[in-house]
């Protein structure tokens, strides 16, 4: 069996202005890959009315700069040199990120520096902008599978930034003005709230000269804090939207560990074995011997101070009742320990991905980058792994007990079923 070389430990560097730099060397790869996070995202909405700023503000940076004041000029300009550009939004951070060849990473940085930096936010985009997140706002209306876990977001976390869709509403998104927007920009994205991280083919001083290039003048700000979690009042909750479905789209949740909780690693474990794959507990009884539903399958999520434990299923409505109380059942079993060969499969899974994750350039500063700009303890994935692997019976038992005993069971639903009939069918007893 070949030796598979371990990760290189990213090179940190701070400028003087606080902004953070990360460089991975990963000398095997033909790409590079820049990615710049920025504390900016739904948790830092304190109230309704600001409801999907974040993410209405990361659609506007690719609309122009003072050098390049047409979103055709940004687009052209990533093209010419062969690469690839997008951003994403989510509940505790924004990044924007380049995938290049090596020889135009300077353009890259150049290009995400400049949009983040000097976009001009001009009022005619913004109208232009409103209007097709509006549309997006729709689509996830038309997707009872998206539309249930905004809904089970809301359950789990009611009035909360987090338990918001990270869009906005319709009414957040038509009231959202043009100096509300500006204002947000220019208080959050400010070096001492950026990270930029980059992997793959690269030179450290090289990258450090072109990130100082264009960074180094950038003024330091004072940006706006996250909103904290506030706990639940620890009572289960249902909640049903009525609608003209094919199938009742079920999201069981559960209040689960936070992103610097070491019991993350045998939650992770533990989802796996419940939920993620064709052997897991939830499909091998929900699926293959019940026939109950096409697809079933757990997730989870970690923030800052809280997280959450998910089940998603789709079923025929005559039978949802039936499914949720088979799930039920089986979320209360995983508080018997795992058996050791169950505990061993989701070992191997959890390894897998994290290996083959590691041969992108794009996942590797992703994996860095995200750990600093939500300041956790910067982790290898040598460290990540060994720590999984070190997951024995006893603690993944102990991690059920505190997350499913611990936590009252929310339940949301798209579609043709009664939230008492729903309520009523699952005892949810571990």
């Amino acid at each position: 069996m070949p030796k598979i070389l371990p990760l290189a430990t990213p090179e940190l560097i701070t400028l003087a202005n606080g902004l953070r730099l990360l460089v991975t060397p990963m000398p095997y790869a033909r790409s590079v890959s820049a990615s710049i996070y920025v504390a900016a995202g739904s948790r830092f909405e304190a109230t309704p009315e600001e409801g999907g700023l974040s993410h209405f503000l990361e659609h506007l940076l690719f609309k122009g700069t003072e050098r390049r004041p047409k979103p055709l000029d940004i687009s052209m300009e990533i093209d010419r040199i062969g690469g690839n550009i997008n951003a994403a939004t989510n509940r505790e951070m924004t990044v924007y990120y380049a995938k290049v060849t090596p020889e135009y990473l300077g353009g890259a940085i150049d290009i995400l520096g400049d949009m983040i930096r000097n976009s001009m936010l001009p009022e005619h985009e913004i109208e232009r902008e409103r209007d097709v997140i509006l549309e997006e706002l729709a689509a996830v209306e038309d997707s009872p599978t998206e539309q249930v876990g905004v809904l089970l977001d809301e359950t789990l976390w009611p009035g909360q930034p987090h338990g918001r869709d990270i869009a906005g509403t319709e009414e957040s998104v038509e009231a959202m003005t043009a100096e509300a927007i500006r204002a947000y920009y220019h208080r959050q994205y400010v070096p001492n709230a950026t990270v930029v991280s980059i992997a793959g083919a690269v030179d450290p001083s090289e990258v450090r000269e072109m990130v100082g290039r264009a960074f180094e003048d950038w003024r330091a700000g004072d940006p706006l804090p996250l909103v904290p979690n506030r706990p639940g009042t620890g009572h289960p909750l249902v909640t049903v939207h009525d609608k003209e479905t094919e199938q009742v789209h079920l999201s069981f949740g559960l209040h689960g560990v936070a992103s610097n909780d070491d019991d993350r690693y045998a939650f992770d474990l533990l989802s796996v074995i419940l939920g993620e794959g064709m052997s897991s507990r939830l499909f091998a009884r929900l699926r293959e011997e019940l026939a109950l539903c096409y697809d079933i399958h757990s997730y989870m999520a970690t923030l800052h101070d809280c997280g959450m434990f998910g089940v998603y299923a789709g079923v025929d409505p005559e039978r949802a009742v039936e499914a949720a109380r088979e799930i039920a059942k089986e979320l209360a079993r995983a508080c018997i320990p795992v058996g050791a060969d169950e505990l061993e499969r989701a070992k191997a899974v959890s390894r897998s991905r994290t290996q083959l994750r590691l041969e992108d350039t794009r996942s590797v500063s992703a994996l860095y980058g995200s750990q600093a700009i939500l300041n956790l303890p910067m982790k290898t994935p040598e460290e990540t792994l060994a720590r999984s692997a070190a997951v024995t019976i006893e603690e993944a038992a102990r991690v059920a007990a505190r997350v499913i005993r611990g936590s009252a069971l929310h339940i949301a639903a798209v579609g043709p079923v009664d939230a008492a009939a729903l309520q009523s069918a699952v005892v949810f007893e571990p």
